[in-house]
Parts: C-alpha cells; structure tokens; sequence
C-alpha cells in the first residue's frame, strides 16, 4: 500500500512529514516528490523522508506556465512507476500525478486567492479545507476545524525545545523578536507586496532597541546593516522551537504568523492581502485574538511597543491558543484516516477486480 505525497515548499514538508512518518510506521509505503530549493531539502533530510525531485524552484512570479511541462515530463513516469493507492498535495502537480496514474488524490488547500484549487479541481478526488475557507468549491469540497499548521503544531504532536536559546544565544529570560520577510515570489502573490526596505530598515531599528532582533527572510536579501538585528541562521527545522521562545513574531509573510498563533506567541502580520477580502483563516485567527491583522505600517510599529511592553502578553496568547486548539481537528490524525482509507479502498478494488478475472 503506497501514498505519494508532493512538496512544493518548505511549510509542505511540515503539513506532511508526520503522516508519512505514521503510514510507514504503519507498513505502508511512502515516496515524496518535491521541488528542489535548498531549504525544502534540508527539510526533507533532516526528518529523513523519502524523497525525490522533479525540478526547480524558480524565482519568477510567472515561472509556473513555462516550469510546468518539464515539471511533467518527470513526474508522470515517476508516478506511474510508483503506482501510488492515493495522492496528496496541491495545484497541477498532484492532479497530473492522480491524472496518469489514475490514482484518487486528495488536495489540501487554505488559500482562497490561490489559483491551486482552480487548476486541481477537475482532476482531484477531494479537496481539503479549513472551514474558515471562504469559497465553496463544490460537491468534492471537505472542511475541518482549525488551520492546516495544526498537522505539525497541534500540542499531540509538537512540544518546544527551549534549548534553542542556547543555539540562539539568548539569555532564559531575555526577550527577543523574530521578523520574518517574504519574497512574494508564488504565483499566488502576483500583484501582492509586504514591507518596503526603508520600511523594513525602520521597523528593524524600532524593535531592536527593544528587544534582540532575528530576522529571516526568504530572499536573502538582509537589512540589517545599522541596526543590531541578527540573521536567524539556525537549520530551519529549528525554526518553531525559537517561535515557541519568541515575545513577538512581525512579518509580512503568512505561514509563519499562522505558526506562531499556535505556539502561543503573539504574532503581527501586514501586507497587501491584509482587509477585507482577506483570507478565511488570518481572519478567524484574529477573531480568536492569536493574531493582528494590520494594514498600515504606522499600526504594526505601534502593536510592536504595546506588545513588547505586555509583560502578561504571552499569557494571554497562550490561553487564547489553548482555547482555540480544543475546539480544532488533529490535522495528521485526519490525514492519516484518508490514507488508510484510500489505501484499503484501493486494495479492496484490485482485490475483487483479481477475483473476477480468475
């Protein structure tokens, strides 16, 4: 019994690696199929899943149209060689896979202004959503309560190692923020923007006479220079342990900021997105007050200090995080169940198919 599972980025390797390390210590097995980027594969190596790739990340806002035949072109064979009983992921590169294979593959999504579900839907067996997704998607379209995060965050499956400090070099009791910046580079962020650099210098300098500063950003693209924030250079599989740690999280970016709502952290998030077309889940997290939705700059430097200057603000959040989670589903438990119902469905069908022919 086997389960093929797409990697497209760095939080995908996250919203899997629990349920394929539970279906093969289950007995069945699991090939992953990733884009290259160096981040994704040291994922995939330090939770040692089995993975191959199909091509590389590009850089290009519109990189998808013209990646995606060679993409394919590896794909297919590879998918069908496998013979895979289901399939996750999401957008083209799973459907296809389902396509060829004519394998039943289930689409995860949580971003409504993604064009994912546009491209998977025809091809996919089901769809998979938050039930704070905005959009119905028809009669394949299945929610749960919570986020998608919560495969990898959910307290049954994560708990922080506070030694990252070490690592981190911060004190016990030293405060310390993270800023995480986004490289808007998906084919989802097409007409989307974060922090400008003078905004970025700015909000590095507030913080960091405040608190010590680490900052990650997905394009490499540090500003740092004259200010005393620090690059996060820690492996990123070590990334929730220092969020878990953190008095703030400010980024421009989205994964993280959800991330961070659910290790109890308080967490601001501005970009172009933030208003009222919004994304389902950001919107419900700020309604369960985990996160601050903020548009204008002016707003996240004032958050910023208020937040810094909390000292019950940690407590807060925490509470409001456990509230939240005891209302929400175990997002690798339902995977899990989809497998193996997948799986033995699959099984069952060959089974009588060889039945009949014998």
């Amino acid at each position: 019994m086997k389960t093929l599972i797409f990697t497209n980025t760095p939080a995908h390797v996250h919203l899997y690696k629990n349920v394929a390390k539970r279906l093969e210590a289950t007995g069945y097995e699991v090939l992953v199929l990733a884009r290259s980027d160096e981040c994704t594969e040291a994922l995939l190596s330090y939770y040692e899943l089995p993975y191959e790739t199909y091509g590389k990340r590009s850089e290009s806002l519109h990189s998808l149209a013209w990646e995606l035949p060679s993409h394919l072109r590896t794909i297919a064979p590879r998918a069908r060689g496998f013979d895979p009983d289901v399939i996750f992921g999401k957008g083209p590169y799973a459907a296809a896979a389902g396509t060829v294979s004519k394998t039943p593959t289930v689409a995860v999504l949580d971003s409504e202004t993604s064009f994912d579900h546009v491209i998977a839907r025809p091809f996919v067996r089901a769809i998979l959503t938050p039930d704070a997704f905005q959009k119905d998607l028809g009669r394949k379209h299945h929610t749960f309560s919570g986020v998608t995060e919560l495969a990898y965050l959910h307290p049954d499956s994560f708990e922080p190692d506070p030694a990252v400090r070490d690592a981190l070099g911060v004190e016990r009791d030293e405060p310390y923020v993270i800023v995480r910046f986004n490289a808007f580079n998906g084919h989802h962020d097409v007409g989307k923007k974060g922090f400008s650099i003078e905004q970025r210098r700015h909000l590095l300098s507030e913080l960091s006479e405040r608190a010590t500063v680490f900052v990650s950003d997905e394009r490499s693209e540090l500003v740092t220079d004259g200010t005393e924030a620090q690059p996060f250079d820690l492996h990123p599989a070590q990334m929730h342990d220092a969020l878990a740690e953190a008095a703030l999280l400010v980024a421009d970016t989205q994964t993280m900021v959800t991330e961070a709502a659910l290790l109890g952290t308080p967490a601001i998030r501005s970009n172009s997105f933030v208003g009222a077309d919004d994304m389902g889940n950001f919107i419900e997290l700020e309604e369960h007050g985990l996160i601050r939705n903020l548009e204008s700059f002016d707003a996240v430097l004032e958050q910023s200090r208020t937040l810094l200057a909390d000292e019950t603000a940690r407590e807060t959040w925490e509470r409001r995080r456990d509230e939240y989670v005891s209302g929400a589903n175990n997002v690798t438990e339902l995977l899990y169940e989809i497998a193996v119902t997948y799986c033995d469905s699959q099984q069952s069908s060959a089974a009588t198919r060889a039945r009949e022919v014998s």
